[in-house]
């Protein structure tokens, strides 16, 4: 039946599309009619509303395409298309995109920034077009929309005074008077730069560029000092070639990278606790107008996490470290450091945690140092795989891609990683061993050892050392030294490095404790420890792990056993006549031998099922493959791997200290911390292209001075701040001699 005649409602001079729609045109709104009434209303230029309208009609099968077409004066392509859109990008598909350029090409979001700045500076309309390479008209135009705002002559800003440090820098900023502008910002806690954020909101801006303005006593500005070995490390370069940029926003890859090392080189263990800090004064050391919020900055990593690129960001920093100082690489130090697990919800394998001197759920790394002991690379163990697998499986072969296919490398490790087997097949592929002999061995006599001096680290250093060649337990030629102690213990030392000298070969050794303290210096400094996520992911349900009922027999086993030779040993204290306690009761010599043999039953009958039981099964036997998992690893290795980086970075800044500090391997860690928590001012000068952070001075002239001299070292460099043209400069205050 027609819906004019089913509906009265229908106006009379409606278009009947169909027996389910109908479409009404009075030259200023169109309606779209069904059964039940008006089911759309537009206005007659509303081209997204009608595009719309006629779509859901069509999808809802209330008319045919070219029904709908006629009714509208469309083609019905026209309805094809917008179909199309509308399920590729839904209702923003219809939109129409504007014709044109999309954006502008010479009046850029920095162009705008530039201009606004020297207008807000005081400089002429024609000043300031010449100088941002655009014409008056043009500038008078972006006025006259909006972009830009002109000061009249009356409020102009006037020039700020020249001084020889800060070029044409502006007048500076104060604590308080900042801390007030941050709190009173309309959109948040020290949000400025509103039109950037405007733009990243819509997409439109890649990043926002550091702009720096001068700013007294900024709190941890001083770990700008460490900038530019940060980047001598390859954080950003590295960073840019392997994730190339984020998703448009106003916190990009260069901001996301910083912030990471930043936080750790500050003692900033997790995000969490920049809310301890003030935004605003932190956002000094991006150049932006505040740090990353916490959801922020965990939104960028999980962002960089989901592109699975974390081991090849890792891997390009190991092989560009390892091609800048290829002598640090004649030695190796290999150890592993455990990660204990604090959590409830997931079952993890459990690992013997040495500070808490049990075993805990955890993960375990495997990390490579130089020579130095400074981090190479690393690796997470997939289970409970100890140091022999890990170093002939992984590690190894990712050092002999490091150091190329000829050169010998000496790899230092501790006894777990001892199999004499392995070592004359490492042998053969140019990887010499040096470790501690395992085993109990004879003593060497008194007479077959010397004194042998040597410079370390221009310290004069005496070992007492006996050498000899002794054969392994396959064979295997190695040469054993042994250090004797005052107290007369011999520590016994294997290598079947040929070319190393008696005391080289000792001094390697004895220096692998470098790595244990690098490790407890990451943990406690750098919160090496710390899960920056507790996210999940599938584990290998076919790994092979011990059956719980074997090594639950096996432990009554041993109980059982352990009674029944207590037993035998009260019966053979017994004297003839007499009785034993044992227990609550009184038993004489037959009654305990009857008792010994009712234990070596249950000690057979024990020892038969343990037999019956395999050794291993596979993990999916014992848990559900729901419960099968592991910490997810992508962003942990990401994290962890900015944390060597700026490890490194403070390496290299400590060994700068050197000529100027007495006790410089006590004191230059704690010396630079301080420099890193310093108060600064942060002087730009635009016309000069030179950004100066000049500190306000340490706790003591002596620290002062040799803030000076490290001061002069490192503006020497020459480095500029990423993303800007300006040279990074710093000044330590003078001091009264």
């Amino acid at each position: 039946m027609p819906l004019l005649l089913t509906l009265p409602l229908v106006p009379p001079d409606a278009q009947i599309v169909s027996d389910s729609l109908a479409i009404h045109n009075d030259g200023e709104h169109i309606v779209f009619f069904n059964s039940g009434g008006p089911i759309f209303t537009f206005h007659v230029d509303d081209r997204v509303g009608i595009r719309l309208a006629a779509v859901t009609v069509i999808r809802e099968k209330l008319a045919g395409v070219c029904a709908v077409a006629r009714a509208l004066g469309l083609h019905r392509a026209t309805l094809f298309r917008n179909a199309e859109r509308f399920k590729q990008g839904g209702v923003q598909g219809l939109v129409a995109k504007p014709r044109g350029p999309q954006r502008a090409h010479k009046l850029t979001p920095p162009v705008l920034r530039r201009a606004q700045k020297m207008l807000n500076d005081g400089k002429s309309i024609r000043a300031t077009a010449t100088s941002v390479g655009v014409t008056a008209r043009g500038l008078r135009h972006a006025i006259g929309r909006g972009l830009l705002t002109a000061p009249s002559s009356k409020t102009a800003v006037a020039a700020t005074p020249v001084t020889a440090s800060q070029g044409t820098a502006a007048a500076p900023s104060a604590p308080s008077a900042r801390a007030a502008e941050d709190q009173h910002c309309e959109s948040g806690v020290a949000v400025k730069r509103v039109m950037d954020r405007g733009l990243a909101k819509v997409g439109l801006l890649v990043e926002a560029e550091p702009e720096f303005t001068h700013a007294e006593a900024v709190p941890g500005a001083g770990v700008l000092l460490a900038l530019p070995a940060l980047l001598e490390q390859g954080l950003l370069d590295v960073g840019s070639t392997v994730y190339g940029s984020l998703r448009n926003g106003f916190f990009g890859l260069r901001a996301t990278l910083l912030t990471f090392a930043f936080m750790a080189l500050l003692r900033i263990k997790n995000p969490e606790q920049l809310t301890g800090h003030a935004p605003g004064e932190l956002g000094h050391l991006l150049g932006l107008d505040r740090m990353p919020e916490v959801k922020t900055l965990r939104r960028k990593l999980a962002e960089m996490g989901e592109r699975a690129l974390a081991h090849e960001f890792s891997g390009q920093l190991a092989t560009r470290w390892a091609k800048s100082e290829p002598d640090e690489l004649a030695v190796l130090y290999v150890d592993g450091h455990v990660r204990p697990y604090n959590g409830r919800t997931h079952t993890l394998p459990k690992l013997h945690v040495q500070q808490r001197g049990r075993p805990m759920p955890a993960t375990k790394d495997f990390h490579v140092g130089d020579r130095r002991a400074e981090p190479l690379l690393f690796v997470t163990a997939p289970a409970t795989e100890g140091l022999l697998s890990m170093l002939d499986s992984i590690l190894l072969p990712q050092v002999r891609e490091l150091v190329g296919p000829e050169r010998r490398i000496t790899i230092a490790f501790d006894r777990e990683g001892w199999s004499p087997k392995l070592f004359a097949k490492w042998k053969n592929q140019k990887f010499d061993v040096l470790t501690y002999r395992k085993g109990e061995q004879s003593t060497w006599q008194k007479r077959f050892f010397h004194a042998v001096e040597g410079d370390v680290d221009g310290n004069a250093v005496t070992y007492s050392l006996a050498e000899r060649r002794v054969t392994l337990s396959n064979g295997l030629r190695v040469r054993e030294i042994r250090r004797r102690s005052e107290n007369g213990h011999q520590t016994s030392i294997i290598t079947t490095n040929d070319t190393l000298s008696l005391f080289a070969v000792a001094h390697r050794m004895f220096s692998r404790w470098k790595q244990e303290n690098f490790f407890r210096y990451m943990r406690h400094e750098f919160a090496l420890d710390h899960l920056c996520t507790y996210h999940v992911e599938a584990a290998d349900p076919e790994r092979m792990v011990t059956e719980p009922g074997r090594k639950a027999l096996q432990k009554k086993l041993a109980i059982a056993r352990r009674v029944r030779n207590t037993l035998i040993g009260r019966r053979l204290d017994l004297e003839p006549g007499q009785k034993a306690r044992i227990g609550k009761k009184r038993l004489d010599e037959d009654e305990i031998d009857a008792l010994i043999e009712t234990r070596e039953a249950e000690i057979k009958k024990l020892a038969a099922a343990v037999a019956e039981l395999p050794k291993d099964v596979p993990l999916s036997e014992v848990l559900d493959t729901d419960k099968i998992v592991q910490l997810e690893r992508e962003r942990k290795i990401l994290v962890d791997t900015i944390k060597l980086t700026a490890y490194r970075a403070e390496s290299s800044l400590a060994r700068l200290t050197k000529p100027f500090l007495a006790r410089h391997e006590q004191e230059a860690r704690k010396f630079l911390k301080s420099i890193f928590q310093a108060t600064a001012d942060v002087i730009p000068d635009q016309e000069n292209h030179q950004l100066t952070v000049r500190f306000h001075g340490l706790a003591s002239p002596r620290a002062t001075r040799a803030l000076a001299e490290l001061c002069g070292i490192v503006s020497a460099s020459g480095s500029c701040y990423p993303g800007t043209d300006l040279r990074l400069r710093f000044e330590a205050p003078m001091l009264q001699k």
